[in-house]
Order: structure tokens, then sequence, then C-alpha cells
């Protein structure tokens, strides 16, 4: 009898230090914290695709900071744009993200449909400025006609324009011209001279031939800072000639012909 309640007491005690693990056990699950860590546990594909792609979403929010509370505990944890991103005049102007933003964990990889153009204004409105203030064909067509389907793609000018001449590549177009304002012309004073003679090819020529100091001059050397400017002689060479010459022939190319062939004076005999 002894024995037996002894074993008896042995079984309570261990049924006893069971439940109150089991208890412990419950208490313990009910206070713990859902942490971003857990998250993976599950969803392993998109932290992958936050850690790649995430951009802000990697780096100011964490899951938590969108996913607020989880199933079944709350209906519906999928955040709206609105929740950060209200106010913006990008999302103020647009009425469905999704048509870009396919996927938020990778909220600039977009997908440029139909097409668009106020929607990429209310982010590069400096660009529009440019489009409007600078009108050409670039202004009339869509942003994606050219940044075709991916965010970020600056195709090159020769997909749709043949370029000058054969010496100028497709990477030079941009030595004078912008894509957003393309009848601006602007250069450096870099530019080589065979660019400038894509479309001045007579002027070219010209200069070429002329055995005077203007040929080993680069055309930007005179034609500076804007297209189409052009100097004036003294910039460079002053009054050269006493006052009575000067008084009988005002005008330098009355004598000199132009800036590009100041050997073939008129009157010179052939």
């Amino acid at each position: 009898m002894r024995s037996y309640c002894s074993k008896g007491r042995f079984a309570l005690a261990g049924l006893l230090a069971a439940a109150v693990v089991l208890v412990a056990g419950t208490v313990s699950a009910q206070e713990a914290e859902l942490m971003n860590s857990d998250c993976v546990k599950c969803h392993q594909a998109v932290p992958q695709q936050i850690e790649e792609k995430g951009m802000a979403h990697k780096t100011a929010v964490s899951c938590l900071d969108c996913h607020v509370g989880h199933p079944p505990e709350v209906a519906d944890n999928i955040p709206a744009c609105a929740m950060c991103h209200a106010g913006a005049p990008h999302y103020d102007e647009i009425e469905n993200c999704a048509q870009c933003h396919a996927n938020p964990h990778t909220p600039l990889e977009l997908t440029l449909d139909g097409e668009l153009k106020a929607e990429c204004l209310t982010c590069h409105n400096p660009i529009g400025q440019q489009l409007t203030a600078n009108p050409s064909a670039h202004t009339e067509v869509s942003c994606n006609f050219c940044h075709a389907d991916t965010h970020g793609y600056i195709p090159e000018c020769t997909v749709c324009h043949e370029t000058h001449s054969k010496e100028i590549a497709a990477q030079d177009c941009s030595a004078c011209h912008q894509a957003h304002k393309p009848l601006e012309v602007a250069y450096g004073d870099q530019l080589p001279s065979v660019f400038c003679a894509a479309c001045h090819d007579t002027a070219y020529s010209e200069l070429n031939a002329t055995p005077t100091k203007h040929q080993t001059l680069a055309c930007v050397y005179c034609h500076q800072d804007e297209h189409k400017m052009v100097p004036l002689c003294s910039d460079c060479h002053g009054v050269p000639h006493a006052p009575g010459i000067h008084e009988k022939f005002p005008t330098c190319g009355e004598c000199h012909n132009t800036a590009h062939d100041l050997n073939n004076w008129p009157g010179q005999a052939k």
C-alpha cells in the first residue's frame, strides 16, 4: 500500500508539472509579438524581391510597418498606397497605382502600358517644362513612345532618326541635341568641325580649301556659345587697316569675301 501511494504521488506530481508547462506555454504564445524576422518563415519570395529591388520599401519601412497585424487577427492586412503616399502630387493625380506599380515589393520595376505622359510628368516635371517651352515632334508623343516598356530606359536617337553623317555615331547626337528640346542646338567648345560639316558642308569645304589661318580653327572657335552665332571680324582682328581703307570699304567682305573663303577676293583672277 505504501509503495502504491508513493507511485501515485509521483505520477500526480508529473501531471501537475506538465500542466504548469502547458499553461506557461500558452501564456507565452499569447504574449509573443510577431517580428519581421518571422515573416520570411512563410513568405520567402517577397523578402527576396524587396532585398533585390525594394528601393525605399527596403530601407524606409519594414514588413510590419505596412502589413499591420496578421490574419486571422485582422481580416485584411494589405495596406492602401495612401497610407504612406497620400499628399504627394504623383499619388494624388493618378487614380490607379497598380497601372504602373504592379508589385509594391519592387516599386520602381514599372509596367508602362498604354500612352503615358501626365503620369510620368508628375515625377519628371522639369522634363515636361522643357518639352512645352521647346515645341517639337517630341512634345507630341507619349513618354513611353521613346522610353518603351522599362522605366529608366533611354533609347538611342538613331532608333527613330537617321544620323546627319557617317562621322556622327548614335552616342554623339547629344553633343548638339538634347532629347527634350531637340531643335535647340547647343554645343561645347570641343565639338569636332566634322560634326558641323554634316549640315554646313559648303562652309566646311571652303574652309578646308583656303590657305589662310582660318583653316586651322575649329568651327566652334568662331561660332561660340550659340548655334548660328556669327562673330564680327573685329572681334578677333580689331581695325587692321588704315582709316582710309575702312572708310572706302566699310564691310570686310567687300575685299575678303566670306570668312570661310578669304583667299577668294572679288575680282581676283581665277
